[in-house]
């Protein structure tokens, strides 16, 4: 029997979709049986007809078809009544956000399904083609300098005119992770003179080869700043507080700042202080693309443009789906390179190897149990076991009283 698959349709505002009629058509090219709920693609620019063209089913009817899917493609974690309705060992391929999600984690345990977080997928060679922070990320990237220069008022090239020279715009990128890099390139190309920092050493070289001057505090003892995954790590004290030394001088000079930081499973670093916002020029700008994860700026109010003092915050919500034609065409192919990874193209099926790197990093669920290893209860401290054998004392040497010396009466003397 051919693996059927459905993409639904998301809830909440969210325009992009898992699965456009390019990713269908070449599902169904493999054999699977592909079902679209009605209306999915719309947000993003796919009407139904085109997925019925690609060789998708179309329906309204979820709940029926949900009860025999073999996997479900999804953007954001479905609904719960979705869930409950997933047969038991259907496999879940979305964005799901554990860390923040426990209780959604433990409905997909409990409804038996296997559910997989894509935005947990390792840095490896052979998963870059899977990786939905990456497409995600790079245009976040680009669509934060477009925000920026939206609110500021001013260009961003150097234009020699007969009336005057209008100065070039300094724009600093904090975080040169991939939506980092993407503003630098992106501001570059619009003309205005581009600083960046992170606490990545190995960040520097990417920085400078788009052109970027690189700001950065030097770590102790060699630290790379990075974890082993390769994402930017929380510093100690002491470095946080001279990089707010330096960071507090360098963005009174800048025109725009955004930031891009984020640690994977933690909230987002605080880069802007009050006190720092408080030191930007009058008309500049600081785009927030932390804010769903607590922003960069504490300053920031998710899914608003505010101004403090002057100075404008922009912190859009789901800045990808502000792009969602392109951030869904990412996004599926993403989704359809990791099931084409694990397709037996000869025997029609899917089968997960939970062996496999890439399916341990990203599985969240099996078997109706919590498998992912960052997600297990912390265990509580053993307590050093207090149970030493005692050590045999050797015993104390009696000392044996000497008997005082019987007196020889003059009766028992020798003669």
């Amino acid at each position: 029997m051919a693996v059927s698959l459905t993409v639904l349709k998301e809830a909440g505002g969210e325009p992009r979709v898992a699965a456009t009629p390019e990713t269908v058509k070449k599902m169904s090219a493999l054999g699977i049986k592909v079902t679209v709920e009605a209306g999915a693609g719309a947000g993003a620019g796919f009407d139904d007809a085109a997925y019925k063209t690609a060789g998708a089913t179309v329906t309204k009817a979820m709940g029926a078809v949900l009860k025999k899917s073999d996997v479900v493609f999804a953007v954001r974690a479905p609904s719960a009544a979705q869930v409950k309705a997933m047969k038991a060992d259907a496999i879940l391929v979305a964005s799901l956000n554990p860390y923040q999600d426990a209780a959604g984690v433990k409905s997909y345990a409990a409804a038996k399904i296997q559910a997989m977080a894509m935005e947990l997928m390792p840095r490896i060679t052979r998963a870059q083609s899977m990786d939905i922070l990456s497409s995600q990320s790079n245009l976040s990237g680009y669509k934060a300098v477009l925000d920026a220069t939206a609110e500021y008022t001013r260009a961003l090239p150097m234009m020699m005119t007969a009336a005057g020279t209008v100065p070039a715009a300094r724009i600093f990128v904090m975080g040169a992770g991939v939506a980092g890099l993407q503003a630098i390139a992106t501001a570059k190309r619009l003309g205005a003179i581009v600083s960046a920092t992170d606490v990545r050493r190995a960040a520097a070289e990417q920085v400078e080869s788009l052109g970027g001057t690189f700001v950065m505090v030097e770590a102790d003892d060699d630290d790379s700043g990075e974890t082993e995954g390769g994402y930017a790590k929380e510093m100690s004290a002491d470095y946080q507080k001279r990089q707010q030394a330096l960071v507090t001088e360098h963005i009174a000079k800048q025109d725009i700042v955004i930031c891009t930081a984020l640690i994977p499973g933690r909230p987002a670093p605080e880069l802007v202080t009050k006190k720092m916002l408080e030191g930007m020029k009058p008309g500049s700008v600081l785009v927030d693309l932390a804010v769903e994860q607590g922003g960069n700026c504490k300053l920031s109010k998710a899914g608003k443009v505010t101004e403090h003092k002057g100075v404008k915050l922009v912190a859009h919500n789901n800045v990808p789906g502000r792009l969602a034609g392109n951030a869904s065409e990412l996004f599926s192919r993403n989704l359809f390179n990791f099931i084409d990874a694990f397709f037996d193209k000869e025997k029609k099926t899917l089968a997960l190897d939970w062996e496999d790197e890439i399916i341990a990093g990203i599985g969240l669920t099996r078997d109706g149990a919590v498998v992912h290893p960052a997600l297990q209860p912390a265990k509580p401290a053993k307590k050093a076991a207090a149970k030493k054998k005692a050590a045999k004392k050797p015993a104390a040497k009696k000392t044996a009283a000497k008997k005082p010396a019987a007196k020889k009466s003059a009766r028992g003397a020798k003669k």
